[in-house]
């Protein structure tokens, strides 16, 4: 007979509740997990970042303040964090069930559109700042 115990499932698995130190580590390494996962399975995250990524550089490098550098970066980190907002969304809807209904639907629309929101927004403030 084997003694080795069985991998939880999801529904029998313990929430723990950690605090203090522990807590800021344990909330780092799932932030880190999300991160990976959505690098690694998004498309439409994995294309944003490569848009991130030299677009950061050019506004580290670009000759103008730091403030300006500042907000052209953060424009873009709200793009990211749509998109993360986005898919947590579409997860969740799945989650509850594959088949078609127009809230589910909804729920999904709405959160592109945030997703959409954050480009114009992000287009609008690169345009802004260096247009200026």
């Amino acid at each position: 007979m084997n003694n080795i115990p069985k991998e939880p499932t999801d529904s029998t698995k313990e929430v723990i509740k950690r605090t203090g130190i522990m807590r800021l580590i344990f909330t780092c390494k799932h932030s880190f997990n999300g991160l990976k996962w959505m690098c690694k399975n998004e498309a439409a995250f994995q294309q944003e970042l490569l848009l991130f990524l030299p677009l950061t550089l050019y506004a580290l490098l670009a000759d103008i303040s730091l403030i300006q550098s500042s907000m052209l970066i953060i424009a873009l980190l709200f793009v990211l964090f749509a998109e993360l907002v986005n898919t947590a969304i579409e997860v969740v809807v799945d989650r509850i069930g594959l088949e078609y209904h127009s809230l589910s639907g909804l729920a999904k629309d709405i959160s592109s559109a945030f997703v959409l929101i954050s480009m114009v927004i992000a287009s609008i403030t690169w345009i802004a700042v260096l247009g200026s």
